[in-house]
């Protein structure tokens, strides 16, 4: 049978961008041709704040002070773990070299970016996880210079937990702006501040649309929407675990999709018969959060088989993707299209959006079809080298001036046919197109 929607959503998580990309296309312009001055102005308008954009060194201890030891003990475990889960990532990239033909020699070598620019959003939360992700990447890559931006909260500044955390993790400087205004400084390298040679980190459609417009100009790590989550569970799943991993991921925001995909009505009519509940027991503005996101965008979907439910979490392309249910091995090899997989009740997105160790920068809205999430690999160039003998190249150069003919590049030919001549002066070569 076709998949059957116990309940559907009534939005999308696709935002109406008109309005957005003139706003942020005239911020851009203004702050390229005014600096530092033009994105102090954006920062007192948007941020309420006038302070220093850049942190001083005393300002950066003043916010390790108010971190307790114990929080300070668990972002300690928790950049450990997103370290050496990067550095074992970095260890699958290597340099190397082979011989295409005799006397013949090409290679690649991975080569970190110099700049980095990682945006770290504000606003209701203190992504401190955020900071960690994006700076820590950046630092095990070998990215040599490293900005951390994230938003103040009026003249009390950033969060000392964010602060702290991108700190610790290799945070070079450290920038107290949002939005926009954030994201050009560090496209353009205002405040004394290095020009980022790519751009990450999430952020909201301003933040989002900012990095798109500027694509190109810089690198980003990809164009992220409202955070979204899928469970895939049986009849083995617990019912108010699986209602409570919804409820933890459509706190995020009001527009932040969660999804359930089950072949078990019971198990289905078990949750949807909680969620008001768990929802109502959070602090009021988690709650008005996750009212809306489950209200507008919250799906459940009953198939008839595994196989169903596999097929549809791939149509969906999920976020955030978790199984609740037996034979874990079966759905980590038929699943294709996510950008995390949490497999078991034992694991959850939470842990991986605050500590286990794997990125939490993801692929959003469906994107996870093509790509994945932030990596090492993300600040990484692999470059492509090449080397030659005069005898090796010999047969490089006829395909070579053969194949330019054909294609009409009279000038790529030649540049063949002169280094024949040179290094071949006695021999009679037939470098016409084929006919």
């Amino acid at each position: 049978m076709a998949p059957v929607y116990l309940k559907q959503a009534v939005k999308t998580s696709i935002t109406e961008t008109s309005d957005v990309q003139s706003a942020v296309s005239e911020i851009l312009a203004r702050i390229e041709q005014g600096g530092d001055k033009v994105a102090a102005e954006y920062a007192r308008k948007f941020d309420n704040f006038s302070g220093p954009a850049v942190l001083s060194a005393e300002q950066i201890a003043t916010a390790r002070s108010k971190v307790p030891q114990r929080l300070r003990d668990d972002m300690k475990f928790a950049h450990d773990n997103i370290r050496r889960f990067a550095q074992a990532q970095k260890e699958t990239m290597s340099n190397m070299e082979m011989e295409i033909s005799p006397g013949v020699i090409a290679g690649q070598r991975m080569i970190p970016v110099s700049a980095a620019g990682c945006y770290v959003p504000g606003g209701r939360y203190a992504h401190v996880a955020s900071a960690m992700m994006t700076v820590t990447t950046a630092q095990v890559a070998g990215v040599q210079k490293i900005v951390a931006c994230s938003p103040p909260s009026g003249d009390t500044g950033i969060s000392p937990g964010v602060i702290y955390a991108a700190d610790l993790c290799g945070a070079d400087h450290i920038l107290s702006m949002g939005g926009v205004q954030g994201v050009a400084a560090m496209a353009f390298g205002l405040f004394g501040l290095p020009k980022s040679d790519i751009i990450v980190g999430p952020g909201n459609q301003f933040v989002a649309e900012a990095k798109r417009q500027l694509f190109g100009r810089v690198g980003i790590d990809m164009i992220a929407g409202p955070t979204d989550t899928l469970i895939l569970a049986d009849k083995t799943a617990d019912a108010h675990i699986v209602a409570a991993d919804l409820v933890g991921q459509a706190e995020h925001g009001y527009n932040s999709p969660v999804w359930l995909v089950t072949d078990d009505l019971a198990l289905a009519e078990q949750v949807l018969g909680m969620m008001d509940r768990l929802i109502t027991e959070l602090p009021e503005l988690n709650r008005i959060n996750a009212q809306a996101a489950w209200r507008d965008y919250g799906e459940v979907i009953l198939c008839s088989d595994r196989t169903e439910m596999a097929a549809v979490s791939d149509d969906y392309a999920p976020e955030h993707l978790s199984v609740h249910a037996t034979d874990l091995s079966w759905w980590l090899e038929t699943l294709t299209c996510y950008g995390s997989l949490f497999l078991g009740e034992e694991t959850t997105v939470a842990y991986g959006d605050k500590s286990t160790g794997p990125n939490h920068v993801l692929p959003t809205s469906g994107s996870a079809r093509y790509t994945g999430g932030l990596s090492v690999h993300k600040y990484m160039k692999v470059v492509t080298w090449q080397r030659a003998t005069r005898e090796g190249a010999k047969n490089i150069a006829q395909a070579t001036a053969r194949i330019s003919r054909l294609e009409g590049m009279e000038g790529h030919a030649r540049t063949a046919d002169i280094r024949l001549q040179k290094y071949f002066p006695k021999q009679k070569f037939d470098l016409a197109a084929p006919e």
